[in-house]
């Protein structure tokens, strides 16, 4: 537990005072959904947050925490995740622009031609898993390849879901096995493994499972091999009369994928694109750009440099005279971003608060107590990161601390650190996106369009990825030691 240099004499939590505001959250999330529906991610859920945020905080106050403390706290959790949001909002301005210029709606295009719905899911899937392996980033393909390949979805007939949960089963295979990706460095580093050794050691968890998952993506496609043959020409030929598809309309898209390749920061590299991506709009579609930044009053060149510099802030929006080519591109923006923003401060600030006032390493000593076996320890462990990721609402957070409260106990038993980065990646890394006001699943459903809860059923790979991690775990296949175990640890094994 962290303690500040001045923080008076502060008693530890209870096992009952550290459930206290997490089962508060629980009732108050279930009221939220149960009163305001598919809403309740729109403020329901802030208020909710903030509320166990305040309850949190009161407990802390009563085991000898000043309140300073606890907004310092809070502060450094928002800051922690600060650069989820300036991506956030880079993303934003990414979509607005790529639509505009016509990179969107050329990869749409060019999708609905080369796709088909017998093989359109787990193809998806494929694509984001092999883009995410080369560059190393769950986040960049999906609000690129995954934007477009939702649009290839929705002009194919096809279930929103089921393509948001192939796009982030692909991206976050990638993102897991990838050396360039920084939960695959983290994950070592904190459990002090080597890289490559913990990337050798998840191809016996990582593998069976996205297997799994391409079979499953599999048999659904199987059951859409009808689609609506009229809308997609008709959305096909709007695309293609409103933006006259070229590769040409790709460069913003081969720019990213170069500055990620490279090593070059997700912020940056999201930025420069919505920027190239304003720039190809004024030179390639110069009627769509001076029609959305039009005034009374202003000249051509003014308008044009007015609807570039809107799509980055307000997103895209026009009137093609086709219903189905303005509900799938009428989109993006900063602007749009603000309130999954919002979701991810109050999150943040709760999950902050836990963590400085000693409550959520309290319940995870708890767990520790209970796991006398190997196959439970690491099971433990699994548990432990899906339930950071829910409390604490960042996959950060969600490997470094249970690696770290885990690493003495892997020592002790004679395991080797590769099962311990193994399980936080399995889980830590995996379930993020499943917790809608997680840093990640906050992205994912506001990338994709698509709301956390909803895609999460059809998130395959990363449903199945804990699951066949314990029951290995338990089964005791793959457990590498680092010396032969005593013979209590046998007989408790």
């Amino acid at each position: 537990m962290h303690v500040a240099e001045d923080a008076p004499m502060v008693r530890q939590p209870t096992l009952l005072q550290a459930w206290i505001p997490l089962l508060a959250l629980m009732a108050l999330l279930a009221l939220s959904v149960h009163l305001f529906g598919n809403d309740s991610s729109y403020g329901p859920n802030q208020i909710a947050l903030l509320l166990c945020c305040g309850l949190a905080g009161l407990v802390g106050l009563r085991n000898g925490w000043r309140w300073k403390h606890i907004q310092e706290a809070m502060s450094h959790g928002v800051m922690l995740a600060a650069p989820a949001m300036f991506i956030l909002l880079g993303v934003g301005a990414l979509i607005g622009t790529w639509v505009l210029c016509g990179t969107v709606p050329t990869l749409v295009h060019y999708g609905m031609q080369l796709m088909h719905p017998s093989f359109f899911y787990p193809a998806a899937c494929l694509v984001c898993a092999v883009v995410a392996l080369a560059i190393g980033s769950s986040w960049t393909v999906a609000g690129t390849l995954g934007v477009a390949l939702m649009g290839v979805a929705a002009g194919l007939g096809l279930s929103p879901v089921f393509t948001a949960g192939a796009v982030i089963s692909g991206a976050y295979f990638g993102d897991k096995m990838s050396p360039l990706s920084d939960t695959t460095n983290l994950a070592p580093a904190a459990a002090g493994s080597e890289l490559f050794a913990h990337i050798r050691h998840m191809v016996w968890t990582t593998g069976p499972s996205f297997a799994l998952a391409l079979l499953l993506f599999v048999l659904f496609a199987l059951g859409h091999n009808d689609s609506d043959a009229a809308g997609f020409d008709q959305l096909s030929q709007a695309l293609a009369v409103q933006f006259n598809p070229g590769l040409h309309l790709l460069i913003p898209l081969v720019v990213v994928l170069v500055l990620a390749i490279r090593r070059v920061p997700a912020f940056p590299s999201i930025a420069i694109g919505a920027l190239v991506g304003g720039l190809c709009a004024v030179l390639f579609q110069p009627d769509s750009t001076a029609a959305l930044g039009a005034s009374d009053g202003r000249s051509h060149g003014m308008a044009l440099f007015a609807g570039a510099w809107k799509a980055l802030f307000g997103g895209y929006s026009g009137a093609s005279g086709s219903e189905a080519v303005d509900e799938l591109l009428n989109r993006g923006g900063m602007a749009s971003m603000l309130n999954t923003i919002w979701l991810i401060l109050c999150a943040m600030a709760f999950g902050a608060v836990m963590e400085r006032t000693g409550l959520l390493e309290r319940i995870i000593r708890s767990v520790l107590a209970a796991a006398k076996s190997t196959g439970s320890l690491i099971v433990a462990t699994l548990a432990t990161a899906v339930g950071t990721n829910v409390v604490a609402a960042d996959q950060y957070l969600a490997i470094v601390l249970p690696g770290r409260i885990y690493k003495p106990e892997y020592e002790r038993r004679g395991l080797a650190p590769e099962n311990l980065s193994r399980a936080l990646e399995d889980a830590g890394t995996l379930t993020s996106p499943l917790v809608p006001w997680n840093t990640c699943g906050a992205y994912m459903a506001a990338t994709l369009g698509v709301a956390t809860l909803d895609y999460l059923p059809y998130a395959f790979f990363n449903l199945l990825n804990p699951i066949v991690a314990g029951i290995l775990a338990y089964a005791g296949f793959k457990i590498l030691h680092l010396q032969p175990p005593t013979p209590q640890v046998l007989h408790k094994q």
